[in-house]
């Protein structure tokens, strides 16, 4: 008779058949049962309060995959042929420290963790008001649709198509999808060979870094801009410029001359919002053929802009083979999708393969045919044209909540981007109301980190409202405002921009 006593403390997220499998498989490794029976399923499930058939179904299961064997009258026992794998009998060595261990920090080349990048809350969904850039309201997620693709590519007669290894090609069906339902709606024409799918677009622009830079280049940034346009350059070798940035985008002219890229966000600019001008485009499109360099645009929040008629992108405009485009699927559906794509000349797309060959040779086959599905069957577009509906609706509770409840505050925004930059009062500090707003559970980001120069302003914050759910914002922004008035010396109040 087994007297093992089993407690687990569910969880929401899984089922109980997963918690108790998880929980037995974990024993069973661990030796923990021995020659005895486990104990009955009746038992069993009157230890953990769940009904006798959710244990019968965890035990059969654990029968079918070979943990246990069922004995007729005598119960489940642990399979004896487990003792048998060498990796059943493994014991955990804990050696003393060793005095002759290698000094890593003397052997590291370089250290990314000083590179200066936006402090992201890993808790942020902890947070009531979650004011939190490049996520998303878990609710907004088309679990369904998704899932019925994931069980549609996972099917037997579908498994071929990505359970072998294409060694450093791509899904064919998702580079098509990508073409002709995405890339199109830029005004994109793309060949096959023209289209590299990466990890996300921090992965593409860490690949174009790897490849094009040498210590003799120089990349132009915005400034204020994404920090890891110059880390991933900085990384490879190169020199970065900081370049700034107006109400029309990022300027042109002279000060250009030089620059071997320039990393540019024209839809919406990273962080202010601002959508560069058609002027402006044409405008660096000609200086880029004129004084040879090459543009790189990131076209992050494209799709899901709610604006009718957006600008086109820069690669739509360029007929000299000056643009180097890359885009994700992280703010159109997830940013754990990790799925993003670069659209380029076919020479620099092989290269580029090559080179993400040495390092990971392909983004998982099966994430790529369940996103080839998930476009194809229309649930894409369909998830757009709802997510731009939600978008538009918050956009404007943010804009009319700004301006009633953060008077002394200026506040650039622009229609269908997803987030706002805000100008703090002067002698207020970003990171002090960061703090600040962190203990009354409210969550905003400090613009600190986005600005090149040492002796930027320390006054700027930004406010996303793609996680937070739409019957929280006003809210949370009425606390908000409340605490920089509280902590805020008087002073004159800033005109509110729009």
């Amino acid at each position: 008779m087994n007297d093992l006593i089993l407690n687990i403390e569910f969880k929401t997220g899984k089922s109980y058949q997963q918690q108790i499998r998880e929980k037995l498989v974990e024993l069973i490794t661990s030796d923990q049962f021995g020659n005895r029976p486990l104990p009955s399923s009746r038992k069993m499930a009157q230890q953990l309060g769940v009904s006798r058939n959710t244990v019968v179904l965890v035990y059969e299961s654990l029968v079918d995959e070979g943990y246990l064997v069922a004995h007729e009258r005598s119960g489940f026992f642990i399979n004896p042929e487990l003792k048998q794998d060498s990796q059943f009998n493994l014991v955990q060595l804990h050696p003393k420290q060793q005095t002759l261990a290698p000094k890593w920090n003397e052997r590291l080349s370089t250290k990314p963790s000083d590179f200066s990048t936006l402090d992201k809350d890993k808790a942020w969904m902890n947070y009531d008001y979650p004011f939190i850039y490049g996520q998303i309201d878990k609710n907004d997620f088309p679990i369904y649709q998704w899932r019925e693709c994931a069980r549609a590519s996972q099917s037997r007669n579908c498994l071929h198509e990505w359970v072998e290894d294409y060694v450093d090609a791509d899904d064919p069906e998702l580079v098509t999808q990508i073409r002709q339902q995405v890339l199109s709606k830029r005004g994109i024409t793309a060949q096959p060979d023209e289209i590299l799918i990466t990890m996300g677009t921090q992965n593409s622009f860490f690949l174009l870094a790897s490849l094009l830079s040498t210590k003799q280049t120089t990349v132009g940034v915005e400034d204020p801009g994404w920090p890891d346009f110059h880390n991933a350059f900085h990384y490879a070798g190169a020199k970065t410029q900081a370049v700034h940035v107006d109400n029309q985008g990022i300027t042109v002219g002279k000060h250009l001359k030089g620059c071997d890229y320039i990393c540019v966000t024209p839809s919406h600019h990273y962080p202010t919002t601002v959508t560069m001008s058609m002027e402006r485009r044409k405008a660096l499109l000609q200086q880029a053929s004129k004084d040879d360099f090459v543009i790189i645009e990131d076209d992050y929040d494209s799709e899901v802009n709610f604006i009718e008629a957006p600008l086109p992108a820069l690669k739509s405009m360029d007929t000299n083979g000056r643009v180097i485009y890359t885009g994700s699927l992280s703010k159109s559906l997830s940013p754990g999708i990790r799925t993003g794509y670069l659209v380029a000349d076919k020479a620099l797309i092989k290269e580029l393969r090559a080179l993400r060959r040495l390092s990971y040779r392909h983004p998982p086959a099966n994430n790529q045919r369940v996103a080839a599905q998930f476009i194809a069957q229309g649930y894409h577009d369909a998830h757009i044209r709802r997510m731009r509906r939600v978008l538009k609706n918050k956009w404007t509770l943010m804009d009319a909540g700004l301006k009633k409840y953060l008077k002394t505050c200026k506040v650039f925004s622009t229609p269908g981007s997803f987030c706002f930059w805000i100008e703090l009062p002067d002698n207020l500090l970003s990171q002090q109301l960061v703090n600040k707003a962190a203990e009354l559970s409210i969550l905003v980001e400090s613009g600190d980190k986005l600005f090149a120069s040492a002796h930027a302003p320390r006054n700027f914050i930004r406010l996303g409202f793609t996680a937070i759910a739409e019957e929280k914002i006003e809210a949370g922004l009425i606390k908000l405002g409340g605490l920089i008035e509280t902590i805020a010396k008087p002073c004159k109040p800033h005109k509110n921009a729009s």
